[in-house]
């Protein structure tokens, strides 16, 4: 009997220690599934960042090109003096120096030094034109060298480039200078001013752009070359009338009667025009003798 009894003790006993066992492998099996799973994913998404970065690596996003729509440019509403820089047909950089008088509105003169010159010929005149109510570009043409101690940065560029730097070749320049003003500034008038060779240039400028150029005012010009077989006063007559005169600050056609005739010193050289059997005065030989001569040229422009 006692036998019996102790075997039944002892079976429960194992029974028990059994149940307690099977009770604690249960829990643990069951949460060591998701933590496997959670090592295996983590595992998993290490690999997939490795491999999605040496991807870029190997392969750069390319982001979508924007094409910003044209629009006016943003001009300072006070008088201003800066330096831009606008490229030819040619591929040639253009340096010019912007003296605007803080009102888009006013008139805008486009000047182009003479021969061996730089846009320093109108670091004292540019001033004055601004008092006057005139927007200015002064421009480095690549025919030239230096001026009021201002390198001409177009010429050398030019040099560098090999390109030739003869009077007619900085007729690009011109034409440049032309379309950068209207597409950037728009004025509702634009008026070429030209001195020595340039003052012929600024004549062929007005007659192939006349439909641009309200005015143009040409300091001593001459006959100093031909360009494309024809001679200036072929190109000056054929401005029209709307055209002021580069010698009278009221409207007439340039054209009738103009003789220029050149000497062996472009200084020298003169350009009149008969009206009514009159001779008009003379072209000033440089724009330097502006200081000397007082203030004459104000009545050359036109309002």
């Amino acid at each position: 009997m006692k036998l019996r009894t102790i075997l039944l003790l002892a079976g429960g006993l194992v029974l028990a220690t059994a149940l307690v066992i099977a009770a604690l492998l249960i829990p643990v099996k069951k949460s060591g599934g998701p933590a496997a799973e959670t090592l295996q994913t983590e595992t998993t998404t290490q690999e997939e960042t490795a491999q999605i970065e040496s991807t870029t690596q190997e392969e750069p996003v390319m982001e979508p090109t924007i094409t910003a729509t044209p629009e006016a440019a943003q001009q300072p509403t006070e008088q201003t003096v800066s330096t831009v820089t606008f490229p030819t047909t040619d591929n040639l950089n253009i340096t010019a120096d912007l003296y605007w008088t803080g009102d888009a509105s006013k008139p805008f003169i486009i000047l182009f030094h003479q021969a061996d010159y730089s846009r320093g010929e109108y670091l004292e005149i540019a001033p004055k034109l601004n008092a006057l109510g005139y927007n200015c570009l002064a421009v480095d043409q690549r025919s030239g060298r230096s001026a009021n101690n201002v390198k001409n940065e177009t010429y050398q560029l030019a040099k560098d480039a090999g390109l030739p730097t003869g009077y007619t070749d900085a007729y690009p320049d011109l034409e440049a200078a032309l379309s950068y003003v209207v597409s950037t500034y728009a004025p509702e008038k634009l008026i070429v001013w030209g001195s020595s060779y340039s003052a012929s240039l600024v004549l062929i400028l007005a007659s192939e752009y006349s439909d641009e150029i309200a005015a143009a005012l040409s300091f001593s010009p001459g006959e100093y070359f031909k360009l494309n077989g024809k001679t200036v006063a072929d190109y000056a007559a054929n401005i029209p009338s709307r055209c002021s005169s580069p010698l009278l600050g009221r409207r007439s056609a340039i054209g009738a009667g103009l003789r220029i005739r050149s000497r062996r010193r472009a200084a020298s050289s003169s350009c009149r025009r008969r009206a009514g059997g009159t001779v008009l005065p003379r072209c000033m030989t440089t724009l330097r003798d502006t200081r000397n001569t007082g203030q004459r040229w104000r009545r050359f422009l036109p309002r």
